[in-house]
């Protein structure tokens, strides 16, 4: 029997991963185990997964509990989807940087927010970290916890169990690409590497032929351009395009959040760049998830038990019944990106069967885009280590070599910017010496 816990169930993933998981052929029974600080959503995603073992007509255990150590044990599968004190933060995490001119959309990866989440996520993650050792030590962890690369890397540093870095964000935007280039998505051929969030489509092609001219041409046009305009402006300059959406991407670069006339001439609303859209929107729509998902269990409204593109259920399916799958990880790079940080977390294709997640070698980006990947990585490296070492001038070291942060203050507006910071949210991280 097959069980897979899921940590942090109260988050929307939940819906879309039990089904996937469902849709298996050949899997009629075993075990989610549901994991989350918060009684009121544990009870939701309880409810709902139970509806949906009920109308996917399978035999599947639902066990739910605040208290991860009554029902992990024995796990095959730990999915890893927490938020650790997100509603708490938000605003100090967007306001205190928009004081010193640090303008951000997302703030949950890079940037003083992206900082600020790793702070409070690692050392949580830690603690679980070392239930799953004692409790499941023979299982696979699927990781689908921002920042990505940070939780990822905090894993390796600290365990020796199988771990993978799980987005949408490959499979999204090279369905995005066939779009946008009026290609069929099965007559797409591409290649992708680099880091979570950015990487890099170094190969689109149709038939042998390169289709990143007509794309380029296109970008030029204002109706494609606005649909995605950060990433399709850069493309024009750096020659790829990257896999993270407009918002999330103009924060991971010095070029386009610096000043008010860049924003406004390269980013749109929400997603598309807009100032403050997280801070502003998640936790309205986080109670309204909440709500779509009440009445999904109470019948009110429609559950599609259509399966999604993430990749959970991908790996779960290709080692249970040892059947080859392609998925693309987030995993210990070790020389698959030659011109990447050895013991950094990279973004690349991975072979799935009954061995396990194993990651293919790519080769090199060109070296400008390994550059920007490069960037990121240290300020990854030295936030996940402040946390190992306990280490505040670490902590603010990263936020020092943060491309948003560097590209609009000096270095001390950004250690004020820190301080402030630390001690708003003082509550919610680690005592760093």
């Amino acid at each position: 029997m097959t069980k897979v816990a899921i940590i942090g169930a109260g988050s929307f993933f939940t819906e879309k991963l039990v089904i996937d998981m469902l849709n298996i052929e050949g899997l009629e029974e075993g075990e989610f185990a549901l994991v989350d600080l918060d009684a009121e959503r544990l009870e939701i995603a309880r409810k709902l997964t139970e509806r949906v073992v009920q109308l996917m007509g399978k035999r599947f255990k639902v066990s739910a509990s605040v208290n991860r150590r009554d029902v992990i044990a024995g796990s095959r599968f730990v999915i890893n989807q927490i938020e650790v004190a997100g509603l708490q933060t938000v605003r100090n995490e967007f306001e205190i940087p928009l004081k010193y001119g640090v303008k951000q959309c997302i703030g949950d990866t890079m940037g003083p927010g992206g900082l600020f989440k790793i702070l409070r996520t690692v050392p949580a993650w830690l603690d679980i970290l070392k239930d799953i050792g004692e409790l499941c030590p023979d299982a696979q962890i699927l990781n689908y916890t921002n920042p990505m690369s940070a939780v990822t890397l905090a894993t390796v540093k600290s365990a020796d169990i199988p771990v993978v870095g799980l987005c949408h964000s490959i499979q999204n935007t090279s369905r995005q690409l066939a779009d946008y280039l009026d290609v069929p998505y099965g007559e797409l051929k591409w290649r992708a590497g680099g880091i979570n969030h950015m990487s890099w489509f170094v190969e689109l092609s149709r038939d042998g032929k390169d289709l990143y001219p007509g794309l380029k041409a296109k970008a030029e046009t204002p109706e494609l351009l606005a649909k995605d305009p950060v990433r399709l402006d850069f493309m024009k300059y750096a020659g790829a395009f990257v896999s993270e959406s407009s918002g999330h991407f103009s924060e991971y670069l010095p070029y386009y959040r610096k000043r008010q006339d860049l924003i406004d001439l390269h980013c749109g609303e929400g997603y598309l760049g807009g100032t403050g859209f997280y801070a502003s929107n998640w936790p309205n729509r986080r109670s309204r998830l909440d709500e779509e998902l009440l009445a999904k269990v109470e019948g009110t409204r429609e559950l599609s038990l259509e399966s999604s593109s993430e990749y959970a259920a991908v790996i779960i399916e290709g080692m249970l019944k040892n059947e080859p799958k392609i998925i693309y990880g987030n995993v210990p790079n070790g020389g698959l990106i030659d011109n990447l940080p050895a013991d950094g977390i990279v973004e690349v294709a991975c072979l799935v069967d009954r061995n396990g997640v194993q990651p293919t070698a790519f080769g090199r980006l060109p070296e400008h885009l390994a550059a920007l990947c490069r960037s990121n990585m240290a300020f990854f490296d030295l936030a996940v280590n402040a946390v190992l070492e306990n280490s505040r001038e670490m902590a603010y070291h990263a936020l020092l070599i943060d491309p948003l942060s560097a590209a609009v203050c000096s270095p001390a507006e950004i250690k004020s910017m820190f301080d402030e910071l630390y001690e708003a949210d003082k509550p919610y991280i680690p005592d760093l010496r």
